[in-house]
This record gives C-alpha cells, sequence and structure tokens, in this order.
C-alpha cells in the first residue's frame, strides 16, 4: 500500500503545486480500478512509464483519458457507497473529521480537476475548479446563496480551497446532485474550462452526478472558519476501499437503496411545498414593503431634518468653545477693554440661549417623529379599516343603484297610467260639458214649452167663456 499512497513523498503545498498536479495525474494513470463485487481491484499497466520521457509516448492519450475517467468513476461508486452505508450504520450527523467524507470529498476534488484546462502564470500552469463551479448560481438560482457564502469566508485565499468549501457547503444543503446535473447538462458552458475528453464532458461525469443522488440521505454539518482548505493535499486513500466488505448482503443493500430513494422522494416533495409557501410569503413581504414605501420616504425626511438640527447643535458648540476660549484670552489680557468683555459675555449668553432653543428644538423634533411613527401605524390601522367601510359603501350604493332603477321603472309605469287617466278625464268633462249645455237647452225648451201651454190655456179659458 506504500507505493499505492505515495503520502511521504507528495510535497507540501508550500513547494511546488504543479509538481504535485503532475503526480496526481499519474498517479491515476499508473493503475486501473476496477470493482469486483464489494472489492477495489487495481492492476498495474506496464506499458506506461512514471519517469518523464522526453520523447513522445506511443500511447494513446484518448486511451489514457478513458482509463482515467474509468478509475475516477469507480472510486466514486466506491466511495459514495460506501459513505452512504458507513452515515446510514452511524446514524448521526457527519461531521468534517469523518474519513470516508473526507475521502469522498477528495475524489470528487480529483473528478473535477480531470481534464481541466491550464491557465498559464509565471509559474507555469495552474489548475482550478472553482471557475466551473461559479457557473452553477448562473444555471440554480439557489445556489447563489452559496457561492456568496464561499466568498465571504475570511480564510480561504486559493481558488482551490473555495472550490472544496464550495463542495462541503453543497452537501450540507443536500443540492450536489442537482447542481452537478445542472452543470453537466450545459456542455457548452463547460468547453470553456475543461478538455473534450474530460470526465465532465463525457458520460461518466452523468454517472457520477446520478450517484450523488444517494447522498441526500446523509446529514452533515462542517465548520469551515477554522478549517485550512488552501493547503490541503488531495490523495486518495486506497486502503479503506481493499477491505472486504462482507459484513452487508446484496439484498439489504438493495433495500437499503429502495429506502434511500422513497427518502429522495419525499424530500423533493417537501421541497416543493416549502417553495410554494416561500413564494406565497415572499409576494406578501412586497406588499408590505410597498406599503411602507412612504412611510420610509416621511421618515426619511425626519431623519434629515434631525441630522439638520444636530450639525446646528455641533456648529452652536463649536461657536461656544470657541467664544469660551476668547473670552478667557480676554480674561487673561488686562488691557481688554471692559465693554468688549460685556459683549462677548452677552454674545456668548445668546449664544448658550442659541444652543438650548436648539436643544429643546431637537427634542421637539425626536418627539414629533416618534409621534409621527405612531401616527403612520394608527393612519395604516385607519386606511384598513376605511377601506373595508369603502367596500360595504360600495355594497350599498350597488344596492341603492338597482333599487333606483327598479323605482325609475316603476315610476315611468305609473306616469303613463296617470296620463291616460289625465285624457279620460278630459274626454269626460267635455262629455259632461256637452251634458250640460243639453240640460240647459232642455230647461230652457220646457220653460218654453210651459209658456206656450199657459198661453194655450189662457186662450183655451178665453174661448170657454166665449161660448158660455
Amino acid at each position: 500500500m506504500s507505493a499505492l499512497t505515495p503520502q511521504s513523498d507528495m510535497p507540501t503545498p508550500t513547494t511546488d503545486k504543479i509538481t504535485q498536479a503532475a503526480m496526481e495525474t499519474i498517479y491515476l494513470c499508473k493503475f486501473r480500478v476496477s470493482m469486483d463485487g464489494e472489492w477495489l481491484c487495481l492492476r498495474e499497466l506496464d506499458d506506461i512509464s512514471l519517469t518523464p520521457d522526453p520523447e513522445p509516448t506511443h500511447e494513446d492519450p484518448n486511451y489514457l483519458m478513458a482509463n482515467e475517467r474509468m478509475n475516477l468513476m469507480n472510486m466514486a461508486k466506491l466511495s459514495i457507497k460506501g459513505l452512504i452505508e458507513s452515515a446510514l450504520n452511524l446514524g448521526r450527523t457527519l461531521d468534517s473529521d469523518y474519513a470516508p467524507l473526507q475521502q469522498f470529498f477528495v475524489v470528487m476534488e480529483h473528478c473535477l480537476k480531470h481534464g481541466l484546462k491550464g491557465k498559464k502564470s509565471f509559474l507555469g500552469q495552474n489548475k482550478s475548479f472553482w471557475g466551473p463551479l461559479e457557473l452553477v448560481e448562473k444555471l440554480v438560482p439557489e445556489a447563489a446563496e452559496i457561492t456568496a457564502s464561499v466568498k465571504d469566508l475570511p480564510g480561504l485565499k486559493t481558488p482551490v480551497g473555495r472550490g472544496r468549501a464550495w463542495l462541503r457547503l453543497a452537501l450540507m444543503q443536500k443540492k450536489l446532485s442537482e447542481y452537478m446535473k445542472a452543470l453537466i447538462n450545459r456542455k457548452d458552458l463547460l468547453s470553456e474550462f475543461y478538455e473534450p475528453n474530460a470526465l465532465m464532458m463525457e458520460e461518466e461525469g452523468a454517472i457520477i452526478a446520478g450517484l450523488l443522488v444517494g447522498l441526500n440521505v446523509i446529514d452533515a454539518n462542517f465548520c469551515m472558519k477554522g478549517e485550512d482548505l488552501d493547503s490541503q493535499v488531495g490523495v486518495i486513500d486506497f486502503s479503506m476501499y481493499l477491505k472486504d466488505g462482507n459484513s452487508t448482503k446484496g439484498s439489504e443493500g438493495d433495500g437499503q437503496i429502495t429506502a434511500i430513494l422513497d427518502q429522495k422522494n419525499y424530500v423533493e416533495e417537501l421541497n416543493r411545498h416549502l417553495s410554494a409557501t416561500v413564494n406565497n410569503l415572499q409576494a406578501k413581504v412586497d406588499a408590505l414593503e410597498k406599503s411602507n414605501t412612504k412611510l420610509t420616504e416621511e421618515l426619511a425626511v425626519a431623519n434629515n431634518r434631525i441630522i439638520t438640527l444636530q450639525e446646528e447643535m455641533e456648529r452652536v458648540k463649536e461657536e461656544s468653545s470657541y467664544i469660551l476660549e476668547s473670552n478667557r484670552k480676554v480674561a487673561k489680557d488686562r488691557t481688554a477693554d471692559g465693554q468688549a468683555l460685556t459683549e462677548a459675555r452677552k454674545q456668548l449668553k445668546e449664544e448658550t440661549q442659541l444652543r438650548l432653543d436648539v436643544e429643546k428644538e431637537l427634542e421637539v423634533q425626536i418627539g414629533m417623529r416618534q409621534e409621527m411613527e405612531l401616527a403612520m401605524k394608527m393612519l395604516e390601522k385607519d386606511v384598513c379599516e376605511k377601506q373595508d367601510a369603502l367596500v360595504a359603501l360600495r355594497q350599498q350604493l350597488d344596492d341603492l343603484r338597482a333599487l333606483k332603477h327598479e323605482l325609475s321603472f316603476k315610476l315611468q309605469s305609473s306616469d303613463m297610467g296617470v296620463k291616460q287617466k289625465s285624457e279620460l278625464n278630459s274626454r269626460l268633462e267635455e262629455k259632461t260639458n256637452q251634458m250640460a249645455a243639453t240640460i240647459k237647452q232642455l230647461e230652457q225648451s220646457e220653460k218654453d214649452l210651459v209658456k206656450q201651454a199657459k198661453t194655450l190655456n189662457s186662450a183655451a179659458n178665453k174661448l170657454i167663456q166665449k161660448h158660455h
């Protein structure tokens, strides 16, 4: 195992980081990593030399890169599987001192560094996987919080340290798989950082992102303020995976994977409900912010007034101190005129009175500000009550409009009836007048008939008298 993990031969971070990166690459190419059940099998590649060869090698570079991708994928499988099983058996929150968790981050770091394009500097090529991880916040808005937290950590000075901190925060948030999937799906953006045959650009990267889903059942807690992430040496310890893992059987492993997937689905559903709740609360917060904008502006005006009064008070204090100093000099100077001293004292008294007035005005302004805040709260409450009353009045207005429409319809109908009755009355009056005129004519004709009858009677009497 000393040949597999040459930790004593690895240079320190303060000596030569470029040689360390080259040794890690050769370290991955020297062996072929495969899995036989729960065993880790390492086969040495005899046709690859560990010493740098000035002549170009006859080995196909694509074959070497494919071998490295396969090795990293198998190591990731073993690391994730071992971490899940040990965490479930342990049954507690994991911290940064947990060895399987440390090895998992080392493997993930190797996966993210594979095929990374180097940026040239005066020391050589500098490879960092922090650049691709910064893209995640553009693809998934939820990752912006993690990126901001990493940038705010005071102890991180190198891009490698920021990348390691980002991986730990993403695991604590249980979104590492989601972020990696979103990053791998945008190969057009990754091509700026990775070679075409890098792990993140090939199918092995998508497989590793799918395996990371199982880590959502793990609870991890890291304190990165006191941890030196910049100078850690990322060396894979194969001894953890060369042990026999017959303690758990295949059927139990399948049952655990099923339980993990069920828990994952439950957590995703819970996250969706929480997201909906957060959106509703955000809408309410936006409405409250809009309603309080006017109050904030008025408070800002009051604060500006208070600041102005404070500046004026400071100016009065400076003038008073200057006058006091002048008075002291005048008192020391025996040749000073008494009248000037009297005037200075009078001016000092006036300035002191002015200062007192300014302080009183400042207290009044502060009291007015407090009263204004209280009045704003009462006004807001009154506005709410008036809005409710306005809604009720609007409802009553709608009811009155409907009643008015109904009454106008009835009034129109009654007006038509009155008009018909008035026409009928006029006709009856005409007929009555006609009948009265006819009655008068009849009465006159009756009087004429009575006169004629009387005349006939008198004539008849006269005739009778003549016959006798």
